[in-house]
């Protein structure tokens, strides 16, 4: 891969690649700066490039930022090193993470003309859950090259230690780490299940197919008139001391039996669990990411309706495109307590939810090892599904050549394989089926061979799956109002999130880090992306937002800082539009035209008005 857009700054070792992992300050830090840049300061164009750093201005508060640059970014979703500066009179001086919160809590609240008076808590909860995370050993078993596929997937689940790079809060989980880090998929947590005891007039549940309740009933036994109701430890040490279910355990009408027998395994969601078998989607009184994660009703009986009705698309998808398939959710079950009212406590129905979801067994090919896609695409090789990692037993019989260019050839022929796999089934979802997948990296498991190339995806939480009613009326209006409204998108706003989930947040990230192995060889890789897309519309056929999408109209990218900020539900969460690398006529090197100003500033397409006035 050959490019003019070359890296502005690198560390020790692989060039574009850090000698080590940052900081707990340093995580912290970038994180809060890619919201900024990504959701502020960018779209208000007060962002450049010089010498080597990025430069961010936050006008309102008067304030110029510096970081140094690891690599620059076709996307805008640039790489950073060190500290964070802020400009004095007396020249540049390293603030820390909490001087940085502070300064985008006066300028948020100067920008929305709304305060938020949980934020500063909610970013120091996440640096505690960072530090807590650096802190701990990390176990690197091989992966895709042989060794156990249990363990090597468990170790991709469990391997982010840092979260979302373009979350303000990604490992805010509140309290003391120590009061939760039981329960961390980061520290290899595993744990058996709190097991209860529910009268069956009291258990509400619901199921795809016969037998699918199998993986709760099979959890331990139960007297004469109860069904077993699992609950995730730590949900049932928050939900123990509710009235109406220490009133029913003292009645009898819940029996708490104790910790189960098996092992449970936590994954990257932390509240979906896995026991090697079957994934067990819990409630959890905790807010991850913009969430407070429980399963509402319309969730549960949402999650069994979507099950019946993929069972066809899939069916088709998984003919057409071999290689994909879907973790179906066929069950569900939870705790119908009555109320003063007679009808059931919605906290303790939705917070002893539990989702039945496939396990992996029977959609694994022989000889793959199935591995969590936010592994894979991770910032940092923090865990052995590191691409850099699967990229090592890759490279044989790709290319002719030898070094640095025979290296990069075999990169461009893994992600070919890569992309050929995941952006077909997504796209022929959306047009041919009206149905909108979300598949960013936390939702999509790669599978590799024993020479860790990609030869499956599996997609995976029907939370997020929605449906274009024009295309699904009948099936809608034959569901309750409250389950079929939260299952549906219209066709413009579906269309955002699988460009988001799909470009944005999986594609582009995945390429990022093997742009950070080959940094010469951005252009490259995008190029392979809209090779991709044009292969599918050449296919199946152009609609005008695919051929937008081709023609590099601006991508969607979820404002996850102005949504934590606004405390707006995650389903109602806006966008905000970054420039695309995927236009034809683009120039290697150069997705956005750059322009090197007087003194060295050079923008990335993006104006550096205000910035030389605050120097």
């Amino acid at each position: 891969m050959t490019s003019t857009h070359s890296t502005v700054h690198r560390t020790a070792g692989r060039p574009g690649t850090p000698a080590g992992l940052p900081t707990a300050d340093e995580a912290v830090a970038h994180t809060l700066l890619n919201c900024l840049l990504r959701e502020v300061s960018g779209p208000e164009h007060r962002t450049a490039v010089a010498d080597g750093h990025l430069l961010v201005r936050l006008p309102r508060r008067g304030v110029l930022l510096r970081v140094a640059l690891r690599r620059t970014s076709l996307i805008g979703a640039h790489r950073f090193s060190g500290p964070v500066s802020e400009r004095t009179d007396d020249g540049w001086s390293v603030i820390g993470w909490s001087r940085l919160a502070e300064h985008l809590h006066t300028e948020l609240s100067l920008l929305t003309g709304a305060g938020n008076d949980e934020f500063l808590d909610q970013v120091a909860s996440s640096h505690r859950g960072v530090a807590a995370a650096l802190a701990l050993p990390r176990p690197r078993p091989a992966a895709g090259s042989g060794g156990d596929p249990l363990t090597a997937y468990l170790a991709s689940e469990q391997s982010l230690v840092l979260g979302h790079r373009f979350h303000p809060t990604p490992k805010a989980r509140g309290g003391d780490p120590a009061a939760w880090s039981a329960y961390a998929p980061e520290a290899a947590a595993s744990f058996p299940l709190r097991l209860l005891a529910v009268r069956d007039h009291l258990a509400v549940e619901g199921c795809a197919e016969p037998g699918a309740l199998d993986p709760l009933d099979r959890l331990g036994p139960v007297p004469e008139g109860y069904r077993l109701l699992p609950a995730h430890p730590w949900q049932y040490a928050l939900l123990r001391d509710h009235p109406a279910l220490r009133a029913a355990l003292a009645g009898g009408d819940v029996l708490d039996l104790g910790p189960g027998r098996m092992p449970f395994a936590a994954t990257a969601s932390v509240r979906t669990l896995y026991d090697g078998d079957t994934f067990l989607k819990f409630s959890l009184n905790v807010r991850i990411t913009n969430c407070l994660r429980k399963n509402a009703r319309y969730e549960l009986e949402g999650a069994v309706a979507l099950t019946r009705l993929l069972e066809p698309v899939f069916a088709d998808l998984s003919l057409r495109f071999p290689g994909c398939g879907l973790l179906r959710e066929p069950a569900y079950r939870s705790l119908a307590l009555p109320g003063p009212d007679g009808r059931p406590v919605p906290g303790l129905l939705e917070g002893f939810g539990v989702i039945v979801r496939e396990g992996l067994g029977r959609h694994l090919r022989p000889g793959v090892t199935p591995l969590l896609a936010a592994a894979v695409a991770d910032e940092y090789a923090t865990g052995p599904a590191h691409v850099s990692r699967l990229l090592a037993g890759a490279g044989s019989g790709a290319s002719s050549g030898s070094g640095a260019d025979a290296s990069a050839a075999a990169a461009l022929s893994w992600w070919r394989d890569y992309l050929e796999l995941l952006v077909p089934p997504v796209l022929a979802a959306y047009f041919d089926h009206g149905v909108v997948l979300e598949p960013h990296l936390q939702n999509v498991l790669v599978g590799v061979d024993a020479d860790g190339r990609p030869s499956q995806v599996l997609f995976r939480d029907l939370e997020g799956t929605k449906l274009l009613p024009g295309r699904h009326s009948a099936t809608l209006t034959a569901l309750p109002a409250e389950v079929a409204g939260p299952l549906t998108y219209d066709a413009g706003r579906g269309w955002d999130r699988v460009v988001y989930c799909l470009v944005v947040n999986h594609v582009a990230e995945l390429l990022a880090a093997l742009a950070d192995l080959h940094p010469g060889g951005e252009r490259a890789l995008w190029s392979e992306v809209h090779r991709a897309l044009r292969t599918y519309a050449e296919r199946y056929g152009c609609p005008a937002r695919l051929g937008a999408l081709l023609s590099g109209g601006a991508l969607p990218a979820k404002a996850n800082l102005l949504t934590r900020w606004a405390r707006t539900a995650d389903r109602r969460a806006g966008y905000v539009r970054l420039p695309s690398p995927l236009a034809r006529d683009v120039p290697t090197g150069a997705a956005r035209r750059e322009t090197v100003r007087p003194g060295g500033v050079r923008t990335d397409g993006i104006c550096a008005q205000g910035i030389r006035s605050a120097r």
